[in-house]
């Protein structure tokens, strides 16, 4: 237990709950449209379906806390790519008026890292099944 008030596996569970379900929420096109949403990428097709695989599986393993900490190391490894293109590639700011910066993938990175580091907490199938102490 991380918290004397006993609220910190309400607080993991908040926190996965809601990581896990901005990337479901954007695995959704990269399954169905990939091939739309590569030409706006440059990248393969292929790619962006595996992508939005990873995405959507690690954020029903997020959602569940069914091996979490797997899933949040994907969406980490992610959202650092994400951040790389947008820095290297893209030459896209931390923070812009006119489009979006890369502030919030610094935030889900840090909420990934965050589960990573903490584990499901006790409201969680990692838990149920015995997974998490």
């Amino acid at each position: 237990m991380l918290l004397a008030n006993g609220l910190d596996s309400w607080g993991l569970l908040v926190l996965r709950v809601f990581l896990g379900a901005i990337f479901f929420y954007h695995s959704i096109p990269k399954l169905i449209a990939s091939g739309k949403m590569a030409k706006g990428m440059g990248w393969s097709s292929s790619s962006v379906f595996l992508l939005g695989f990873v995405e959507f599986i690690s954020s029903l393993a997020l959602i569940f806390g069914f091996y979490a900490e797997i899933g949040a190391l994907l969406v980490g490894l992610v959202m650092l790519g994400a951040i790389y293109y947008k820095v290297s590639k893209w030459k896209i700011p931390f923070s812009a008026m006119d489009k979006m910066g890369w502030e919030f993938d610094l935030i889900l990175l840090g909420a990934s890292v965050a589960v990573l580091f903490l584990g499901a907490g006790a409201i969680s199938l990692d838990f149920l099944f015995g997974f998490w102490s």
